[in-house]
């Protein structure tokens, strides 16, 4: 099996997913990239089951109505971790960066589920559709205020973002045109909601005013009618700009790091090509995230070792990625809470972005403090033996034998990733590993101690650079 197709599959499973083991990576060579591809944007097809959410919310009947922000943040994580569709996660995470709600204005955690579960049902099938669910949203309705936006008195909030933040980009339409989409999306509305006290949170439902609908003729990016909210979204999705802001996103976000949204009107796209096959793709099927994810991960330039470790892993990558390597949490167990906020104290608090602009990426997601708090997360796992994923890491080690200091870093390289790093780290780990010789496992007690260092350079690998990009 050639270090190269090894390589290049971990590449997939850590942009289109959450990493895998190096069990994982070698099954999946075997059948093959495009096999892998196939299975990761149709599961379905191939069978792949859901996360069982009873045996979840036995251990956790808190979980099913969250009522309050940590509770659904471990269902979700709980998710990350434990998923054999990790593309249909990873596409719920991308949404909930692009399609930004957060529960700091919506105050209803039970909406924020509601609308993530959306995402990873609805996240790999047709844009349009998605857009539309979004629209219907009772958390986006409430972020954006589209409760507020009556026929008599339009409340811009929706139809503005609707065509900056989640379609077209400024730059591509006028004033006039957030006014009048505004408009069409009068009566898009939420039903009374009954009080918060004595029984907590209820669910919020959707509901179509028609009274309160503005029916009058429209002017919208040259189309004129009476246009509903539907009428809006159906312009939207055909317009060239939004096949381009779209791919641009997923260029971002499984690719490259880019600048963010504000800058793409000054910065171009780093690969302007790339950026044009992604579109393609969009458009030419009907707007389906499925086919066009599709393209993205056969093609050359995904492929390209230029890209690989090119990109700074989020706070959820980081946890989640972590948790299935070591093979912790795959069945509930005490704790959970704590691994749900985790993201938030590295830098992402999920299901409470800052801004309907979503995070920013890249670098920005690391500084001082939320270095540390990585570092420390990930060394504190893949030193601990108790770990399942640990254990299976340190057999592959074993199996080579007695290595040198030298072996013994290029070993473990290789089996937590494989992962790439520079000269300065490689000689730093190599300075760090000849502190205890070679290997030795001649004897129980010099076996306990060989495999407890396997750890510890685990853990140091994890502490690297290299080792918070993807």
């Amino acid at each position: 099996m050639a270090d190269r197709d090894i390589a290049l599959m971990a590449h997939l499973m850590r942009r289109a997913g959450f990493g895998a083991s190096r069990d994982e990576l070698e099954e999946r060579v075997a059948r093959g990239y495009e096999e892998t591809v196939e299975e990761l944007v149709d599961p379905d097809r191939f069978g792949m089951p859901k996360v069982d959410t009873d045996v979840l919310l036995r251990y956790y009947p808190s979980l099913e109505i969250p009522g309050a922000p940590p509770n659904g943040r471990s269902e979700w994580i709980y998710h990350m971790i434990n998923t054999k569709r990790p593309l249909e996660e990873k596409m719920a995470l991308f949404w909930h960066q692009v399609l930004a709600t957060g529960n700091s204005k919506i105050d209803n955690p039970n909406e924020m589920t509601a609308q993530i579960k959306m995402f990873r049902e609805k996240g790999m099938g047709s844009y349009r559709e998605l857009l539309m669910e979004v629209a219907k949203s009772p958390a986006m309705i409430y972020w954006l205020d589209n409760n507020e936006n009556h026929k008599n008195e339009p409340n811009e909030n929706w139809g503005r973002e609707l065509l900056e933040l989640f379609s077209m980009g400024v730059g591509n339409y006028t004033e006039q045109d957030v006014f009048e989409a505004s408009r069409a999306f009068t009566g898009w509305t939420i039903s009374q909601r009954i009080p918060r006290l004595p029984l907590a949170r209820f669910w919020w439902s959707f509901e179509y005013h028609e009274e309160d609908h503005d029916d009058s003729e429209k002017v919208f990016l040259g189309h004129r009618g009476n246009f509903n909210g539907d009428d809006i979204i159906d312009i939207v999705v055909r317009q060239p700009a939004t096949a381009r802001f779209v791919a641009r996103h997923l260029y971002n976000f499984f690719v490259a790091d880019e600048p963010q949204v504000p800058a793409w009107q000054i910065n171009p796209p780093l690969d302007p090509a790339a950026v044009n096959i992604i579109g393609d793709a969009f458009i030419s099927s009907g707007y389906d995230m499925r086919s066009t994810l599709r393209v993205l991960f056969n093609s050359d330039f995904f492929k390209a070792e230029s890209i690989r470790w090119q990109k700074v892993k989020s706070p959820a990558e980081v946890v989640a990625g972590i948790m299935r390597l070591v093979g912790d949490f795959q069945f509930p167990r005490p704790g959970l809470q704590a691994i749900g906020e985790e993201p938030g104290y590295q830098g992402q608090e999920i299901m409470n972005p800052p801004s309907v602009e979503g995070w920013h990426t890249g670098a920005e997601w690391i500084d001082s403090g939320s270095l540390v708090r990585r570092i420390n997360f990930a060394a504190d796992r893949l030193s601990n033996l108790d770990m399942p994923g640990v254990r299976a890491m340190v057999r592959r080690v074993r199996e080579k034998g007695e290595l040198a200091p030298e072996e013994l870093v290029e070993t473990a390289l290789d089996v937590i990733g494989p992962l790439e790093v520079s000269g300065q780290t490689r000689e730093e780990l190599v300075t760090m590993a000849n502190q205890g010789g070679r290997l030795d496992w001649g004897s129980d007690e010099m076996s306990a101690q060989s495999e407890q260092r396997v750890a510890d350079m685990l853990a140091l690998i994890a502490a690297s650079r290299e080792y918070q990009f993807e």
